[in-house]
């Protein structure tokens, strides 16, 4: 039976990670939950899973949920000490499902307790992937990707050597905005933004995979996940999102995993590690897909992709003032306080101020990530409400 902790429990990957946790009682067992506000959808996953601790967000979110649970015995923590409770829960993997820099200290505080890490919150190492490395060699913990993406190539790299990989191919659908020409993008709403043509997903994520800032950060964590510098990383446009990525090695043969989108595959390829699940889905009827189109990306229209590899190649704190940028210009549009075009516009100012005038920023420590993600914040709200006030 192996134990689980589950960091983001109420979002889309959190509650398709139970899912399959669900289909296989026999194998799984859930010991920690932390979840953010939703106490109904909290107190259920309780009642469905009968944890031995949970954290949410804050006191109001704690007496809602110790209401709908009544007396059952339970630790309910609340905000980052919560969150440090359920990451450090005696478990044999943490499943770290956050979003955005919120998951960057529990999922470093569990893998310093010396739990396995299955991993959907990429943020944690695009801000800060020497430190996260560092400390997972350190502790001899197992970092399990669970992006499509990343778990596609996790397992064709199974069983080769690294020394013949010769470059990594990551595969975007182009989002909802991909043949859209850039007049009409001028104008995009939030709702058009939120329509993904493939994959069901929270509304940050969604919203960058319109930008392809998704795919960008997705760069960034394959750098550190696999150890591969950025000019072997290669982004195709693949619109019908079958095949999840490709691996070419220095004989010229190409590996891919192809599957239909569905998150539970990969969720399930680090939940079981090294093992396989039988998932009751849909299967791949290549026929019926009738064919698999491949383009190179749009960097005009959809430059924050190019700014993933400037910040890869700027400096070490680069990537994590994108994010930190990325996060709040992306707030903001959920907000419809920018257009759609402005949140790159204001991801590539805060960038290149940093690598104007902080270039040298070191990220050695927790604090120095913080310090930076901080500045850069502050930088990306300052751009945002100059813009408001042009407008005005």
């Amino acid at each position: 039976m192996k134990r689980i902790s589950l960091l983001g429990s109420t979002g889309s990957i959190g509650e398709q990670t139970l899912d399959v946790v669900a289909a296989f009682p026999e194998r799984f067992a859930v010991v920690a939950l932390a979840a953010g506000r939703n106490a109904d959808k909290l107190a259920e996953q309780v009642q469905r899973f009968e944890p031995a601790r949970v954290s949410v967000a804050d006191e109001e979110t704690r007496s809602k949920l110790r209401a709908r649970i009544g007396a059952r015995a339970l630790e309910i923590g609340v905000g980052a000490s919560g969150l440090e409770a359920v990451a450090t829960e005696p478990a044999d993997l943490v499943v770290s499902a956050l979003v955005g820099a919120l998951g960057l200290e529990p999922t470093l505080a569990a893998i310093r307790a010396g739990r396995d890490i299955a991993l959907a919150n990429k943020e944690v190492l695009v801000m800060a992937g020497a430190l996260m490395l560092r400390e997972v060699n350190a502790r001899g913990v197992a970092l399990l990707p669970v992006d499509s993406e990343h778990s596609a190539i996790f397992q064709t790299l199974a069983g080769q050597r690294r020394e013949d990989l010769e470059r990594i191919v990551l595969t975007a659908s182009g989002g909802p905005f991909r043949t859209w020409p850039a007049e009409r993008l001028a104008r995009a709403g939030v709702a058009e933004a939120l329509a993904h043509p493939n994959w069901e997903m929270g509304p940050k994520i969604t919203i960058d995979s319109a930008t392809l800032m998704n795919k960008g950060l997705e760069v960034i964590e394959a750098r550190w996940l696999f150890d591969v510098p950025p000019e072997r990383i290669e982004v195709v446009v693949h619109p019908q999102s079958i095949v999840h990525s490709l691996v070419e090695f220095r004989d010229g043969s190409v590996l891919a995993q192809l599957g239909l989108p569905d998150m539970r595959v990969p969720i399930a390829v680090a939940l079981a590690h090294p093992e396989r699940l039988p998932l009751e889905i849909p299967r791949l009827d290549l026929t019926e897909v009738g064919r698999l189109d491949f383009e190179a990306p749009d960097r005009t229209r959809f430059p924050n992709l190019d700014l993933a590899f400037r910040a890869l190649r700027g400096s070490e704190a680069a990537p994590a003032v994108l994010n930190a940028a990325n996060e709040v210009s992306v707030e903001a549009f959920l907000a419809a306080r920018i257009p759609f075009p402005a949140i790159a516009e204001t991801n590539a100012a805060v960038l290149e101020a940093h690598l104007a005038e902080r270039a040298g920023s070191a990220v050695s420590s927790l604090a120095d990530v913080r310090e930076v993600d901080d500045w850069a914040r502050a930088r990306a709200r300052a751009c945002i409400a100059r813009r408001g006030d042009r407008n005005a």
